[in-house]
């Protein structure tokens, strides 16, 4: 089972937390992983494009001129495909991208995703961002600079904790999710994955187990 030190507000490390080995250590399939990014991509779009045919761009019912001793190639329309303002062949219609994709397979993605984070050092958890419930970027910023200085950072919240959330929200090097909207792609197109404790718990969905440190135990029995 990996075990992740638990960072606090003040930049200090207090006790570890153990990530679950059939969350974070298990087996990452690519070929899974590719189809439910794209499923996921794919879902996204609108699908409205759509550009008119020959048929229903106005104008171009009169020959434009005689078929015969022009010199010129015969037409029948300037609504013909090779003019300008003319339809379009094989256009783009209204579709639906949508692709299915069922929610053991989603699962099973997630959990390839986050274990390749973990295995790579990549998955971090802090107590919180900020101390007391009035949001400060300043603050926040720099507790989550002091644990990573990556570009992409997801930082997963609990769906309560609006504190860290308003704090973080402007930054564009973060992306935030709520713990139930975790997906492979989010975690995929990160460089490093964030947790709170709160998050974390509810994300595995028991209560948050943090253990004490070495030198906290050491102390004790001294």
């Amino acid at each position: 089972m990996t075990t992740v030190d638990v960072r606090t507000a003040a930049g200090e490390t207090n006790g570890t937390v153990e990530l679950p080995d059939d969350i974070f250590d298990a087996q990452a399939s690519i070929p899974l992983l590719h189809q439910v990014v794209v499923a996921q991509l794919n879902a996204a779009r609108q699908g409205t494009h759509k550009a008119k045919s020959r048929g229903e761009v106005a104008g171009g019912g009169k020959k434009p001129y005689k078929q015969k001793g022009t010199g010129r190639a015969r037409q029948g329309s300037i609504r013909a495909p090779q003019f300008t303002g003319g339809g379009v062949v094989h256009g783009p219609v209204p579709r639906d991208y949508t692709q299915r994709v069922n929610k053991k397979m989603k699962a099973a993605a997630l959990r390839g995703a986050l274990s390749d984070r973990a295995r790579e050092g990549r998955i971090h958890v802090v107590e919180t961002f900020i101390e007391g419930e009035t949001p400060k970027t300043k603050e926040a910023l720099k507790v989550l600079h002091g644990i990573t200085e990556a570009r992409r950072v997801l930082v997963v919240l609990a769906r309560d904790d609006e504190a860290n959330w308003l704090s973080l929200r402007n930054e564009q090097s973060v992306h935030l999710l709520v713990a139930d909207q975790l997906n492979t792609h989010d975690v995929l197109v990160a460089d490093e994955v964030v947790f709170t404790t709160a998050a974390l718990s509810e994300f595995l969905g028991v209560p948050a187990e943090v253990g004490e440190t070495a030198d906290a135990d050491s102390n004790e029995e001294g």
